[in-house]
């Protein structure tokens, strides 16, 4: 690894990217969690879950919809979808723009609002762009492909109710300090909104174990082990079971947050070394991914600070959103420069076991990243229309 720890690379940035700032170390840590976030997105894209994102949606709390939360990423399913040719010779390319062209296609808009996003403005390209929302769904835009003076565009539909989430949690450790002062704050807030999504509810018995119970609609309940349950749920055709679930993925990141060191001052990810707040996210989400300093070094040293000249442009598109006179961040999720766009996606294409192993799971024990995304793809392809 390039650097120590992720602590010492956010030193680092401080001194080199940062150091016009009112407070470099605390404008270094905000972009560590930009790219735990854009790293996480675009593990997600490699996967083919390019249509089913949505970047910052409001979840309602299961039983309780008065209340919702912002997550960083929702998986929704697809209720129809078109494509579009665009003459690109625009300055813009519009929400209005794609909607009148959609509109003239026969797509029928009848119940929709239009929202005033902008899929590529200035070379920036505005990932998961809504153009559209109704009462049950929102509508979305992507560029499927881009050749010569046109943009091929996919247009895709998504229920409002999501099927998976995504958060993505990040602290940085003070100097002299053995975590962050806000990590149990983090762990707080992400265990709540964690257990409070989705229909499949977690309690714990007398001797300790963790069960799962789950209502149907007649009043009706289920309780078992819990992630036998889950299993059963995500492996299930019955609407009763899915129409309310949520599967839950929270992702953390920096050792030093979650993680004791062993005697030997090695950190290690067995379970007896998780701080408190890991235990209490482990125990909380479905799923819990741990981003690790060895990964989040690789992607900054090799892509972002020492890169080779194929990935050069990207160091000058990053580089560039922070420097002290920019004019618009071009390097986060939800705005990227189109071009480092793609030589993202072809990073992750080609690299994709290398980033998958950045990764480890802490929660389900025993199970894989595969098995994550096999759980995903399964969701992804229920007959959603027939459920919800």
């Amino acid at each position: 690894m390039a650097y120590e720890s992720v602590d010492k690379l956010q030193k680092v940035l401080a001194e080199e990217v940062f150091k016009h700032t009112k407070d470099p170390k605390k404008a270094s840590g905000r972009a560590l969690g930009t790219l735990v976030e854009i790293i996480t997105y675009y593990l997600l894209k490699t996967w083919g879950l390019n249509n089913q994102i949505s970047i910052e949606r409001g979840l309602a709390e299961y039983g309780n919809p008065d209340i919702t939360h912002n997550v960083e990423y929702s998986l929704h399913p697809i209720v129809r979808s078109s494509f579009l040719t665009i003459d690109k010779s625009e300055k813009s390319i519009t929400s209005n723009i794609i909607l009148k062209a959609l509109q003239a296609t026969g797509f029928d808009l009848t119940g929709f609002e239009r929202k005033n996003n902008q899929l590529l403005s200035n070379n920036i390209l505005r990932n998961a762009c809504t153009i559209a929302t109704s009462e049950n769904s929102f509508l979305l835009c992507s560029i499927k492909s881009d050749e010569g003076r046109n943009l091929e565009l996919h247009i895709y539909e998504q229920n409002r109710k999501p099927y998976a989430m995504f958060e993505c949690k990040r602290v940085g450790v003070e100097e002299g300090m053995t975590k962050g002062p806000q990590t149990i704050e983090k762990a707080k807030q992400g265990a709540y909104v964690a257990r409070m999504a989705s229909s499949l509810q977690k309690i714990r018995c007398d001797v300790g174990e963790m069960q799962g119970i789950i209502y149907k609609s007649d009043g009706s309940y289920i309780i078992k082990p819990y992630v036998k349950l889950m299993e059963e749920i995500i492996f299930s055709s019955d609407k009763e079971l899915l129409r309310r679930f949520i599967l839950t993925i929270g992702i953390v990141s920096n050792h030093g947050n979650w993680i004791k060191k062993t005697s030997d001052g090695e950190l290690s990810f067995s379970e007896e070394h998780f701080q408190k707040e890991l235990m209490v996210l482990a125990q909380s989400y479905d799923w819990l991914l741990f981003l690790t300093d060895q990964g989040l070094s690789d992607f900054i040293d090799k892509l972002l600070l020492n890169p080779i000249p194929e990935f050069q442009f990207l160091r000058d598109t990053f580089l560039s959103s922070y420097k002290e006179d920019k004019k618009k961040n071009q390097f986060t999720k939800v705005q990227m420069n189109i071009e480092a766009d793609r030589i993202l996606l072809k990073y992750f294409k080609d690299n994709l076991k290398t980033v998958e192993s950045w990764f480890n799971v802490i929660s389900p024990s025993k199970k894989s990243l595969i098995d994550l995304n096999n759980e995903l793809e399964e969701l992804k392809n229920k007959n959603w229309k027939t459920i919800l």
